[in-house]
């Protein structure tokens, strides 16, 4: 009798630890898509961001997105998990000059190839994090004119 009683909770164990196995197994998939959910809003923002700043800010010595080959790095939070575990990430920026700008824009056009004298400039926001060991990137890019 004591044989089958030890037998027998040897197997509501084991059936419990793999209950407890696939639970966990479907929980991380979730967790994956919260945290690409968490970085699609972040990515969002930067372009938001980049899209309401001033023009004249964003051209200028102490812009956010500095002018290409320079660029400003820094850590930001996403969000946070359940738990309160916080997902952070690297925001890389910066912003390229139309090829068609004026040369006092950092362009190389002329009064005759650009007679409206615009002002183009893409800004590039590039998120870089981290899930489960594995490294992701998003990018978001925003084509500005004046």
């Amino acid at each position: 009798m004591l044989v089958e009683a030890t037998i027998s909770l040897s197997i509501l164990t084991l059936i419990g630890l793999v209950m407890l196995k696939l639970a966990l197994n479907i929980l991380q998939p979730r967790q994956w898509a919260l945290q690409q959910a968490l970085s699609d809003a972040y990515v969002s923002y930067e372009r938001a961001y980049a899209e309401r700043l001033p023009f004249a800010t964003l051209t200028s010595a102490t812009s956010p997105w500095p002018a290409y080959p320079t660029t400003t790095s820094s850590s930001v939070q996403l969000g946070q998990l359940s738990g309160g575990v916080a997902v952070t990430g690297t925001v890389l920026r910066t912003r390229f000059p139309d090829s068609n700008n004026l040369p006092i824009d950092s362009g190389s056009g002329t009064p005759a190839t650009n007679p409206a004298s615009m002002k183009v400039w893409k800004v590039q926001s590039v998120l870089t994090y981290q899930i489960g060991g594995r490294s992701y990137a998003k990018s978001r890019t925003v084509i500005r004119s004046q």
